[in-house]
Parts: structure tokens; C-alpha cells; sequence
């Protein structure tokens, strides 16, 4: 759908950065990024297999890794997601000819032949050297199950689990500091009551032991998007026994069981729509932010948002449980304001998981065959990089409203940090699919420095903008020029549906 550009508006859109005013660091796992065994994840999207004519390394396609490599991905979750609690993690070890195969039963249905296991995955995490999180099995899994694989994977001594890992080829053990006990155990992962998962959680965690200086982050499963009585329950029974928990929440704009809209094609007031739902996720942090507060006031516990993002209807034409979709400005755009709540709430908020990696959901790559791109997400990713590990800056913002059928929302959301050596990165979202804005941008702190600042943007004309694999380029960065500056203070003209991140270095 095509929209008429609006003219440029002088509106009262400020940002007040305090720049010698640190509060707090961006952890980089908050650009993390999850893989499941669903669709063409794993298969097609990741793993192609020694044999395959699509170039790779021991299976392991060489475009897709090398693509996130240049994100600097922090962390990636795996198997699941809900296949990880059907996942038997010895189905997945030793010769792959000889290897269980299995119904994906969550997902589409398909054959899952257990090629891609344990030995596969903590290679890629090794190839883009990034953390591997572990999502362990408490739904159909048993307690020695979990325990094992702890051991198999973590054990440099004389063990059972040790010597198998040997047999398999591996002689050293892995380093593996996030742990997940169980996912998504209200729903497929059990269907269990927070009291009843609370207890096996403790009983769990109990037997995912730290072998010689490996020393393992548990990470318990919290709640489905505002269920608070499971966050109040958990942090009640077991919060002296894990390190984080979790929180799940995706942006869907229409119902989640009768149509959820479409990633393409869709209209004008789902836009809008779409923008609220996602900044729900500042009043979900902040609520269990506040029950975790009342048994943990030093904030030990981190908060992990292991699945986020956008869910729509699948392209038409694909397996609908594969959860194929394409991906367009309006997923940059969440992702951007996203990114930005969880960078404010970066005392308690210690990671996140975009969902998921490649071909399924919110995808930052997708594939066909030998081809592959980059979308709006991907993009999105590669700018804000430069917030991971930076120190937040405390930044306040004013912002004209953005105006829909749903209500009303600020049409600016904006974060700023400094990195280690000292430049500071201003990230600005306007999320108005027609208005653009004149954004004045307050540096307190630098009124006598001499400031060198340069700007990328990312933005398109058509609200479903995106990356085709003939025409791969559709959405992409570009340089951004449209500011001035007068002292210490930036005015920006941002375009309707835009991201456009600065960089200032004081000299």
C-alpha cells in the first residue's frame, strides 16, 4: 500500500540527554536471539548438511553465519521454544545415520531426523562465537534426563556422561553458563499450575549441577505476558534458587487464535495498532518488575524476555505451522521501541531473545533454496549494535502524540548510551506511519566540547516495505544528513515510520 509522504512537521519532540549522568549498563544479551526446532529454522535455514551444494562449514551454512556475526550476537536460546519440551537431548548425539527420528508434533507435523543436536548447535554458538542458552526438557523430561545433559555437556572429570561425550568426538568439555529449567511450563510445556511448577522447578534446578569452574545461570520459566500470580508464585516459593526468569511476549495485532493480520497488505489502522501493542511491554516490565522488587530488592534475579516479537498470519501458501512471515519496516520499527524499554529497565532486565533467528516469526534472515536476505529486523539489529555493553545514559523525552483508532501513543521513542570509548549513540524511532517530525536532541553535559556526529537512518515510503529475494535491497540503511546543529543541541528531521541512530564523539 502505497502512502503519500507528509511534509515535514515542527512539532515539540525533544530529548534531553544527561551525558556525564550514567545509570545503569546495557547488557549486550539484550540483543539475543533465539533458535527452535520449528519450520525452517534449523533445517534449510541453519543446518544444509555436509553435503549439500549451498556452501557451508561441517553443515552449517556460511552466508547465514557470517551475516550474524556482523550483529555481534550476544546469546542464542535453543531447542525451543515448545519443542524443547519433547526434546530428549540423547536423540540428538553420536553418528547421525543412526539417530531417532521423531514427529515434530508442536510444529507442522514433519520428521525431525535429530541431525542438528548438541554437538551441532554449541558448534554454531562457537562459529559466532556467542553464549549458548540451553532450554532444558521439564514437560516430558525427567530429572536424571536434565541432569545428564548438564553433565555431558559441562563434565571435564571422570564421569559416564564425560566418557560419552568423548566417544562422540568431543574431548573437552563445553562452557555453558545460561541454563533454562523447562519453557513455557503454563501452557505446552505442561500445562501446569505456577504452585506445581514452582516446586518442580526447585526439585529440577536441584540436579543442574556446576562442574569444575563452570558455573551455570538458572533461568526459570515465568509467566505468559500479564499472568502476575505466576511471577508473584514463582518469585515467592524459588526465588532464592534461580539467577533470572523468564517473561513471553509477542506483538500481535489482531486476535491470537482467530487471526492474528497480515505481515503484508495490511491496513493503514493496524499500523497504529500495532505500535501500542508493542509498547505494552514497558507496562508488562514494570508490573513484574514491581512484584519481583518485593522479594528481591537488590535485584539479583534478572528478568529474561526469552521470546519476543512480532506474530502474523503465515505467508500464504507455507505450513502454517511453520510460522513463516515476511518481515517489513513495521517489524523494524518494533523491534527499535522495543529494544529501547528493555534498555530502560536495564537494572533488572538482563537479557532478551528475539523470535526467532531465521525463517520463523520476527526472522532477522530468511532463505529459499541457496538465496538469502536481510530484512528491516536484520537492519535494525545492525544499528542499534553499538548499545551493547555501552552505559545508559538517563534521557528524558517529550513527545507529540501519534494519533489512531486504538488511542493515542508517543510518536518518539528514543535511548542513548556511551560506549567504551566514549562516543555516544542517540537511537530515535518515529513510529508514525505518515507524520515525520523535527526532533530536538539536548547533549547536557557537552556544551563546551567540540562534537563530531554522523547518522544513519533506516526508513521506507510503503508501510509493508520489505526485502524480496529479487529485490533484496528494498530496506536497508542508509547515511542520514538531516540535522543541524546549534551548540550542544541536535535537531533531527525524521521521516513518517523511520529509525535513525547518531553517533557524537566529544573532543
Amino acid at each position: 500500500m502505497k502512502l503519500a509522504v507528509a511534509d515535514l512537521k515542527t512539532v515539540a519532540n525533544k530529548v534531553i540527554v544527561n551525558t556525564d549522568l550514567k545509570e545503569g549498563t546495557v547488557n549486550r544479551n539484550l540483543y539475543g536471539h533465539f533458535s527452535e526446532h520449528l519450520g525452517r529454522c534449523i533445517y534449510e535455514g541453519i543446518w544444509v548438511g555436509e553435503d549439500s551444494p549451498i556452501p557451508n562449514t561441517n553443515g552449517i551454512r556460511n552466508d547465514v553465519v557470517a551475516s550474524l556475526k556482523k550483529l555481534n550476537i550476544p546469546v542464542l536460546r535453543w531447542p525451543g521454544g515448545c519443542f524443547a519440551d519433547e526434546y530428549h537431548w540423547k536423540d540428538g548425539i553420536g553418528p547421525r545415520e543412526s539417530r531417532k527420528r521423531m514427529i515434530n508434533t508442536h510444529w507442522g507435523g514433519v520428521i525431525e531426523n535429530n541431525h542438528f543436536g548438541t554437538h551441532e548447535f554449541l558448534m554454531l554458538c562457537e562459529m559466532l562465537e556467542c553464549e549458548p542458552y540451553i532450554s532444558g526438557n521439564v514437560g516430558s523430561g525427567t530429572v536424571q534426563e536434565m541432569s545428564e545433559w548438564v553433565e555431558y555437556m559441562t563434565s571435564g572429570g571422570v564421569s559416564p556422561m564425560a566418557d560419552l561425550r568423548k566417544q562422540n568426538g568431543r574431548e573437552k568439555p563445553w562452557h555453558i553458563k545460561y541454563f533454562g529449567v523447562g519453557n513455557e511450563n503454563w501452557g505446552c510445556g505442561g500445562n501446569m499450575r505456577p504452585e506445581y511448577y514452582a516446586d518442580l522447578y526447585r526439585q529440577y534446578q536441584t540436579y543442574v549441577r556446576n562442574y569444575e569452574d563452570n558455573r551455570i545461570y538458572k533461568i526459570a520459566c515465568g509467566p505468559n505476558g500479564a499472568d502476575y500470580r505466576w511471577m508473584e508464585t514463582l518469585m515467592k516459593e524459588a526465588h532464592t534458587k534461580m539467577d533470572a526468569i523468564s517473561l513471553h511476549y509477542y506483538t500481535v495485532p489482531g486476535s491470537f487464535w482467530d487471526g492474528k493480520g497480515a505481515a503484508t497488505g495490511f491496513p493503514e489502522n493496524e499500523w497504529h495498532l500495532t505500535m501500542k501493542k508493542a509498547l505494552y511491554m514497558e507496562e508488562l516490565i514494570t508490573k513484574h518488575s514491581a512484584i519481583m522488587d518485593q522479594y528481591d530488592p537488590d535485584k539479583r534475579v534478572g528478568l529474561i524476555v526469552d521470546e519476543w516479537g512480532t506474530w502474523f498470519d503465515v505467508e500464504p501458501g507455507t505450513n502454517p505451522g511453520f510460522l513463516y512471515q515476511q518481515n517489513t519496516i513495521r517489524d523494524a520499527l518494533v523491534a527499535g521501541i522495543t529494544l529501547h524499554i528493555f534498555q530502560e529497565h536495564c537494572d533488572r532486565v538482563q537479557m532478551a531473545n528475539l523470535a526467532q533467528i531465521v525463517n520463523v516469526l520476527q526472522s532477522v534472515i530468511l532463505t529459499e533454496g541457496e538465496k538469502m536476505l536481510l530484512t528491516p529486523t536484520y537492519h535494525l539489529f545492525d544499528l542499534f549494535k553499538v548499545h551493547q555493553d555501552a552505559a545508559r545514559l538517563h534521557t528524558h523525552s517529550i513527545s507529540q502524540d501519534y494519533e489512531g483508532e486504538s488511542g493515542s501513543i508517543p510518536q518518539i521513542s528514543a535511548s542513548a548510551t556511551e560506549d567504551g570509548q566514549g562516543r555516544i549513540h542517540v537511537s530515535l524511532c518515529n513510529v508514525s506511519h505518515q507524520d515525520g517530525a523535527e526532533v530536538e536532541i539536548e547533549l547536557r553535559g557537552l556544551e563546551n566540547k567540540t562534537l563530531s556526529i554522523t547518522g544513519t537512518g533506516l526508513s521506507a515510503d510503503v508501510i509493508d516495505a520489505h526485502n524480496t529475494f529479487e529485490q533484496p535491497d528494498n530496506v536497508k540503511p542508509a547515511p542520514f544528513q538531516s540535522f543541524t546543529r546549534e551548540g550542544s543541541a541536535i535537531k533531527a528531521k525524521l521521516a513518517p515510520m523511520s529509525v535513525v541512530l547518531l553517533e557524537i564523539a566529544a573532543e
